[in-house]
C-alpha cells in the first residue's frame, strides 16, 4: 500500500541523495564521526521512503499525498 505521490517521491529522492552525499563528503560518515552516521541513516530512510512509495509516519498520523 503506497501512501506517497509522485511529486513526494521525486522530493524525497532527491533530499535524501543530497542527505546522503553530506554525510560522506562533509561529516565522514566513512569515518565513523556520529553526525555523519545520523545524517546518512536518515538519507537512506528518506531514499528507501522515495523507492517504496510508503511512509510508516504518513501512515500513523493518517496522511497520504496520492491523489
Amino acid at each position: 500500500m503506497q501512501n506517497v505521490g509522485t511529486v513526494d517521491r521525486v522530493v524525497r529522492l532527491i533530499l535524501g541523495a543530497v542527505a546522503l552525499i553530506l554525510a560522506f563528503l562533509l561529516l565522514d560518515a566513512g569515518d565513523g564521526a556520529a553526525g555523519g552516521i545520523v545524517l546518512a541513516v536518515i538519507g537512506a530512510m528518506i531514499v528507501l521512503n522515495a523507492a517504496t512509495g510508503y511512509c510508516l509516519l504518513d501512515t500513523v498520523f493518517h496522511f497520504s499525498t496520492i491523489k
